[in-house]
C-alpha cells in the first residue's frame, strides 16, 4: 500500500518505519527543513531503542523515504495518518490547531478518494472535526478513521511490530477491511483488531492512559500509608497485585509519572469530562497526588540537609523521566534540579542518554553533567536516583560510600537494597519503607 505519515516525531516515525518494514511504500513528510534532511541522511532526532536500525534499514531498501512536500505525500498516497502534536492549553484541553492545519492541507492537495486516519493522541469529537477541515477545502471523498497509538517510550517499535491489540475506529465496512488487511501482519500471533465506532477509539486511548496514571497515584498513595505505619510498600504491592484481578503491573512506588503523554493525556480527559458535566474528580485526585509525589526527593532534602542547600553538592541520578528515552517532558526530576537550585545547592547529574536534551532544554550551565554516574558522586552531600537506568540498580555501594562527602540517598524508584544500605552505612528514603538511618547519625 502506499502511505503517507504527516508529523515526524516520536510517533510518526515509529508508525513509517514500521508499515514500511511490512512492505509498504511510506513516504514521512514535515515542515521542519532541517529535521527531514537529517533523517534522509539517516540521522534520527530522538532516542528510542532500534528505531535508528529499522529507519536505516527500510531507508536503505527503498521502502520509506522523507520530504518537506506535504501536497506531494498526500497526492501520492492512499492512506494518510496525521500523526502531530496535541499539546495541553492553557485550559489543560488537547490543542488541536496543528491537527486541523495538517487536515485542511490534505483537502486543498487531494486529487482523489483517501482514507485519513489521526493517529495523534485526540479527544472524542476530533475525527468528525478532521472530516469537516478537510471536506471544506475538496469535493473528492475522504473517510476519516481513528486508529490511536499505544506505544510505550524505550518499548515503541516492539510495541508497534508486536502490538497487544490495535484499535481501528471506521464507520465503513470496506475501509474497515482495508485497515484491517494493513495492519495482519503485526498480529500473526492472534492478538486482536479490534473495530469499532470512531468515538469509542477515540475515548479508549484516553481511559487507557488514565487508568494507568490512576494505578501509579493509587499506589503512591498506599505507599505513604505505608511510610506512616511502619509497613513496607514492595510487600503490599506483591500481595495487592498477586490478585487476578488487578494484576502487577503500574503497581510500583516511584516519585511519579510524567513524560509526553500521562501528564498531557490526563489533563485533556479531566477537560472533556467537566466539558461534557461529569465530575473528573478521581483524575483531579490522580493528578494531585502525582504532582505531591514528585516533591518527594525535596522534602526528604529539607528533613536531611535543612533548606538552605548553599555550599551542599547534590548528585543526580537519570534525567529523563523513564529508561531508554532521553525524554525529559514532565520528569520528576525537573522538580529536583529546580528545587535544589533555588535553596542555593549545587547539582551534578547523569543520564545515559538524556544529559544533552537536559543542558538544550532545561538546565544549559547551571548544573553540572558527570561522564559517568560514579562521577557525579564525588564530594556529593546526596544522591537522589531518579530513573531505574539498568546501570544504576547494582552499582558498587562501598565505591559509592567512598566518593560522598555526605551519606544521604534517596531512592525515588526502590531499586536499591534496604539491606545493603544498611550494611554500607548510607541514610537511605525509598517510597513506602522504613528509611534507613544509621546510628551514628
Amino acid at each position: 500500500m502506499k502511505i503517507g505519515v504527516i508529523g515526524t516525531g516520536y510517533v510518526g516515525l515509529v508508525v513509517g518505519a514500521g508499515l514500511a518494514h511490512t512492505g509498504n511504500d511510506v513516504v514521512c513528510a514535515d515542515i521542519d527543513d532541517e529535521k527531514i534532511q537529517g533523517l534522509k541522511e539517516g540521522k534520527i532526532p530522538i532516542y528510542e531503542p532500534g528505531l535508528e536500525e529499522l529507519v536505516h534499514e527500510n531507508l536503505g531498501a527503498g521502502r520509506l523515504t522523507f520530504t518537506t512536500d506535504v501536497p506531494a505525500a498526500v497526492r501520492r498516497s492512499r492512506i494518510l495518518f496525521i500523526a502531530v502534536g496535541t499539546p495541553p492549553g492553557e485550559d489543560g484541553s488537547a490543542d488541536l490547531q496543528h491537527v486541523l492545519a495538517v487536515a485542511r492541507e490534505i483537502g486543498r492537495a487531494m486529487d482523489g478518494e483517501r482514507i485519513v486516519i489521526t493517529k495523534s493522541t485526540v479527544p472524542v469529537g476530533t475525527a468528525r472535526k478532521v472530516r469537516e477541515a478537510i471536506q471544506a477545502e475538496t469535493d473528492h471523498r475522504v473517510h476519516v478513521c481513528s486508529n490511536p497509538e499505544f506505544l510505550k517510550e524505550g518499548a515503541a517499535v516492539d510495541d508497534f511490530m508486536k502490538p497487544d491489540r490495535v484499535v481501528l475506529g471506521v464507520d465503513n465496512e470496506a475501509v474497515g477491511r482495508e485497515l484491517q488487511s494493513l495492519y495482519e501482519p503485526f498480529v500473526r500471533t492472534g492478538n486482536q483488531i479490534l473495530l469499532m465506532d470512531i468515538a469509542s477509539a477515540e475515548i479508549t486511548k484516553y481511559a487507557a492512559n488514565a487508568m494507568l496514571a490512576t494505578r501509579i497515584s493509587f499506589m503512591n498513595m498506599i505507599a505513604g500509608l505505608c511510610q506512616a505505619a511502619g509497613a513496607d510498600a514492595d510487600q503490599v504491592r506483591l500481595g495487592v497485585g498477586s490478585d487476578d484481578r488487578i494484576g502487577p503491573s503500574f503497581l510500583f512506588p516511584g516519585i511519579g509519572y510524567g513524560g509526553s503523554c500521562f501528564p498531557k493525556d490526563v489533563k485533556a480527559m479531566v477537560r472533556t469530562l467537566r466539558d461534557t458535566g461529569i465530575d473528573a474528580g478521581i483524575l483531579e485526585a490522580v493528578e494531585a497526588m502525582n504532582e505531591s509525589q514528585k516533591r518527594f526527593p525535596l522534602r526528604i532534602l529539607d528533613q536531611a540537609l535543612g533548606t538552605d542547600l548553599s555550599g551542599r553538592r547534590i548528585a543526580i541520578w537519570g534525567l529523563s523521566f523513564k529508561p531508554n528515552t532521553d525524554d525529559m517532558r514532565e520528569a520528576p526530576s525537573l522538580v529536583t534540579v529546580e528545587g535544589v537550585l533555588e535553596r542555593g545547592g549545587e547539582v551534578v547529574a547523569h543520564d545515559p542518554v538524556a544529559m544533552e536534551e537536559a543542558r538544550r532544554l532545561h538546565f544549559g550551565d547551571r548544573i553540572e553533567y558527570a561522564e559517568n554516574n560514579y562521577q557525579a558522586l564525588e564530594g556529593a552531600d546526596a544522591l537522589v536516583l531518579h530513573t531505574e537506568w539498568h546501570p544504576y540498580r547494582r552499582p558498587d555501594f562501598q565505591r559509592m560510600r567512598q566518593l560522598m562527602r555526605g551519606d544521604l540517598v534517596v531512592d525515588g524508584r526502590n531499586i536499591f537494597p534496604v539491606q545493603k544500605m544498611v550494611e554500607v552505612g548510607f541514610r537511605y528514603h525509598s517510597i513506602g519503607r522504613p528509611p534507613v538511618i544509621p546510628a551514628e547519625s
